[in-house]
Formats: structure tokens, sequence, C-alpha cells
């Protein structure tokens, strides 16, 4: 369980690390989270690995880190309540943007996979 953590910790450690050194406009765990899975892909890791067995009790009590944000939205009610139009707006033009985009992409694939099956 310890050599799993280390290698998650050490993953987003690495992605943070990168994300300041090249200026990145990418949260660092998203990068960190890209280098796990390329070292993961490279190494053929298998259920069997530490970092897939922690991986899977974190996964198993994600709930519990849940807990912070939820605090901050108790916290910050009245902000969010003194926002709240300019808050839902972003959130559903953010969503409609995401659905759109992973529509277009979906069909670009399609499109691609056709082509390649048809040679």
């Amino acid at each position: 369980m310890i050599t799993g953590l280390t290698w998650l910790l050490a993953c987003q450690l690495a992605g943070e690390l990168l994300v300041r050194l090249t200026h990145a406009p990418v949260p660092g765990p998203v990068v960190g989270m890209l280098l796990l899975f390329v070292l993961l892909q490279a190494q053929r890791a298998g259920e069997d690995a530490s970092v897939v067995r922690t991986a899977d009790v974190l996964l198993r009590h994600l709930q519990l880190l849940f807990v912070p944000a939820g605090v901050g939205i108790v916290v910050y009610l009245g902000t969010i309540r003194h926002d709240a139009l300019p808050i839902t707006v972003a959130l559903l033009g953010s969503w409609l943007a995401g659905l759109a985009v992973v529509g277009w992409t979906t069909v670009l694939l399609e499109r691609a996979l056709d082509r390649r099956g048809s040679r």
C-alpha cells in the first residue's frame, strides 16, 4: 500500500513540477495522472500492481474525499447565493461546451474508423 501511494504522490508531484516549470495552463494533478497513465501503460501493470491495489482502496472510500468540498460550499454559501446566476450560467455553458466537444470528437473518430475499416 505504501509503495502504491508513493507512486501516486510521486506522479502528482512530478505533474505539479512540470506545470510550474512550463507555466502550462493545466492543473498539476491532471498532468500527474497523465504521467501515471503513461507509466502504467509502459509497465503493462496488471491488477496485482501495488499502485492499482492502492487506487482501488482509495476509490472505495472516495466519498470521504468530498467532505472538504462540501464544507467549502457550506462556508461560502452566502457568496454562492449572491452569485447564483453567473455560477449557473458558467456551469451550464461549460457543460454544453463539453457535451458538444465530446459529440464532435465521437463523430470524427467514427468517421476516421469507418475510413480505416473501408481500406
